[in-house]
Parts: C-alpha cells; sequence; structure tokens
C-alpha cells in the first residue's frame, strides 16, 4: 500500500493562489481581510499570499476602499494585463474576431472578409485577422472555431471541403498555425464551441449529458457526456451532417462522401426551403421560407393548414435524427441552435419535441438555444480563457517566490 502523499509548503501555496485568483477574478476587487474570508486562510497567509501575487504579476493594488471610521483598506484585483487571448469564428464568409484580458473583458473585436482562395497565405490572412482587432498586448492563446474538425491521427482538418475552407487542407494544421501566429493557438469545431457557450451561460447549464444540433445551411451537432465535450477518436463526433436516415439518399447511393445525402439532405436548409415551397410556402431562402411558414400557421384558412402541416413535416425529419442519437447517446437534454431554429422558434421547438414522445423519446427535453450574441466567439473565448488562465495562474503560483518572512 503506498504511503499518502502530503502536501509540501510549496503545493499547499501554489492551490492557495490559484484558489485565491479564481476568486479574485469572480467577486472582483476585494481587500485582505475579505479575501482572507472567502479563501479561509489567516490575515497574515493572505498578505503572503497577495505579496506572491504582486510580485508575479498578476494582481495589482485598485485604490483604497473605506472602512471602519477613520480606517481605509487597500483593494485588489487581478491584473487584467497579465495575459490576452482572441477567439475567431471563420466561416467561408467572414472572420469574426474578438480579443480579451484575463479577466474576460473585450479589448478589441473586428469583422473581416474571408478572402478568396487565391486570396493569400492562410497564417496571413489569420493575422490579418487579428491585428483588425488591435490587441493591447501580447497574446497567449488564440482558439479558432471553424467549420469541420481536426481529425487527431493526421492533424489534417476533416470533415471540410476546400470550397468550403480554402487553404485549410494543409498536414499539422495546429503546429503550423501556432508557429506562423507565434501564439498557441487551438483549432475547434464551430458547434462544440457552441454547445461549450450553452453549457456555460445558456440552456445546457447544469446538464452534464445533453446534445446540440445546429440547424442552419447544413446539419452538426455536439455531443456532452459527463459534462465534458465528447469528440470522438478521429475528432468526428457530432458530424451528423451525413448520417444515414430513412426516407433521405446514402453515400452508396451516388456523391461521395461529401454528396447530397443522409440528414443533411432530408433537413438541411435547402431541404426545407424545397419542402415548404411544396406545402405553399415560399421565402428568398430557408429562413424566410421558415418564418413565412411560422407566420402563415398562426392564422385561418387554407394557406394556414398548409403551412402548419409543412412545419410539422419539418419537425418530423429534425426529429428522426435526433431521436437516432438519443437512441445510442441517452441525453436529457437536446438544445436547439442555428439560424433555421431562430426562424422556426418556439413553435418549431414544440413540434420537435411532440415529435420526439411520438418516437419514443418521450422524456427528452427539448430547448431553444440561450446564448446571446455569436455562440460560436463565446464558447471559443470561454475556452481560451480557461486554458489560458490555467497556464498563467498555474506556472506564476509555481514559480512565484515565498514572500519575505516565510
Amino acid at each position: 500500500m503506498k504511503p499518502p502523499v502530503h502536501g509540501t509548503p510549496r503545493l499547499m501555496r501554489a492551490i492557495n493562489d490559484r484558489a485565491a485568483l479564481r476568486i479574485l477574478l469572480e467577486k472582483g476587487p476585494l481587500t485582505r481581510p475579505e479575501l482572507s474570508e472567502l479563501t479561509g486562510l489567516s490575515k497574515p497567509t493572505a498578505f503572503q499570499l497577495l505579496a506572491r501575487l504582486q510580485e508575479a504579476g498578476l494582481v495589482v493594488s485598485d485604490g483604497v476602499r473605506a472602512g471602519q471610521p477613520g480606517r481605509t483598506a487597500e483593494v485588489y484585483r487581478v491584473n487584467a494585463a497579465a495575459a490576452y487571448v482572441a477567439a475567431l469564428d471563420v466561416t467561408p464568409e467572414r472572420i469574426d474576431v474578438q480579443v480579451a484580458d484575463i479577466t474576460g473583458a473585450v479589448a478589441g473585436e473586428a469583422r473581416c472578409p474571408a478572402p478568396s482562395p487565391a486570396g493569400g497565405d492562410l497564417t496571413a490572412r489569420l493575422r490579418a485577422a487579428v491585428e483588425a482587432a488591435r490587441p493591447p498586448g501580447p497574446l497567449h492563446r488564440v482558439v479558432i472555431g471553424v467549420q469541420g474538425a481536426v481529425d487527431p491521427t493526421t492533424g489534417r482538418l476533416d470533415y471540410a471541403t476546400a470550397e468550403d475552407m480554402p487553404g485549410w487542407q494543409i498536414p499539422d494544421l495546429v503546429p503550423t498555425l501556432t508557429a506562423g501566429l507565434g501564439v498557441t493557438v487551438d483549432v475547434e469545431n464551430d458547434v462544440n464551441l457552441v454547445a461549450l457557450a450553452e453549457q456555460a451561460h445558456g440552456a445546457a447549464a447544469g446538464c452534464p449529458d445533453f446534445v446540440l444540433l445546429w440547424a442552419g445551411e447544413g446539419l452538426g451537432a455536439a455531443l456532452v457526456i459527463g459534462g465534458r465535450l465528447h469528440r470522438g477518436f478521429f475528432g468526428g463526433a457530432g458530424e451528423i451532417g451525413y448520417m444515414p436516415i430513412p426516407g433521405a439518399a446514402t453515400a452508396r447511393d451516388g456523391g461521395g462522401r461529401f454528396g447530397h445525402h443522409g440528414y443533411q439532405a432530408l433537413a438541411g436548409g435547402p431541404a426545407v426551403q424545397d419542402l415548404l415551397r411544396s406545402y405553399g410556402v415560399h421565402g428568398a431562402d430557408f429562413h424566410e421560407s421558415v418564418a413565412a411558414a411560422v407566420r402563415l400557421a398562426g392564422g385561418t384558412g387554407r394557406a394556414a393548414e398548409e403551412a402548419a402541416a409543412g412545419l410539422r413535416t419539418v419537425a418530423a425529419r429534425i426529429a428522426l435524427g435526433l431521436a437516432t442519437i438519443a437512441s445510442v447517446v441517452d441525453p436529457g437534454l437536446v438544445v436547439l441552435a442555428g439560424s433555421l431554429v431562430s426562424a422556426g422558434g418556439e413553435r418549431l421547438r414544440d413540434l420537435v419535441e411532440r415529435e420526439l414522445r411520438v418516437l419514443d423519446a418521450e422524456r427528452l427535453r427539448v430547448l431553444l438555444s440561450a446564448v446571446e450574441g455569436n455562440p460560436v466567439l463565446v464558447g471559443a473565448m470561454d475556452l481560451a480563457l480557461a486554458r489560458v488562465r490555467d497556464e498563467v495562474f498555474g506556472h506564476a503560483a509555481r514559480d512565484a517566490p515565498p514572500a519575505a518572512g516565510r
């Protein structure tokens, strides 16, 4: 039997330092007595802890606060300039960028049009987009959300064509971007990032097992199991666009791996637009078609009946794929997100939930996305901040010398 591992003074200091930094991030500027009370540390230990963190450049004084009559207390906060991170959402049409300091405060934003395939080196394009957001200092980490997923067995971006993501089909994608941008880079599937945002701030908060379905031009999903994002052996967990579905052609029927088949051919944006057209509902694109169907279904008469029937068919197609996933993963919740879902709103959500009950998934809750703004950027920023805080707080806490008198 192995002897118990006892905490060394250095290890205990590192644990206390990290705990104090987390509390300062969550609670805002605090005095020494307040930090002592919240951490459970003695006042002398809290004093020495703050001295270490100030010397490491992680904590700075934030002025004084009036206390009891005749007394003032110095206030401390996390040094926002200790690290900066960038989050990118890259699509075939544009690149959205957001820069934040280590506290999460946004320090810069930009939107750049995605250049043509002949628009230059991928690293140069990404660097220009980041520079357009005007970072206040050197970046410590960049998280990029993309269509597709990096296969960890090959290092290449998979599940995305060169037409969709020009320039991204290169070997050793992440190391290449890290070297080219001069900062640690993570490339993550965009729908996975939306799921992380929903888990932290949205409809999936508090649910350890859920599926997020992104419905737009195409279909994608993210799986969170036991509170953790499931990526799969080849990085493609959730790439459900070409999942075989009854009523849709399969890869065997032609079109190859990225052909027009599977779940996407049944319930993706263009398929939904064609379907609703057959029910007499027209729109310039699938967003307008779905929104028009919702408006019409709220009325009376033949057109309303047809629109309502069309929406029920759309919901049945979406539910068919979700029921297949649910039968394997057994989630407690499905979160619906994406432009097709936002156009359908609560009416479409309710219809999908009803269809799932018919398909013997009666206990499965269905909720709409509750994350405001660009959910891909929200998730990418959350991931960037979590990783850079672990890195910066951990290294600085371990490397900081003991305060004087220890």
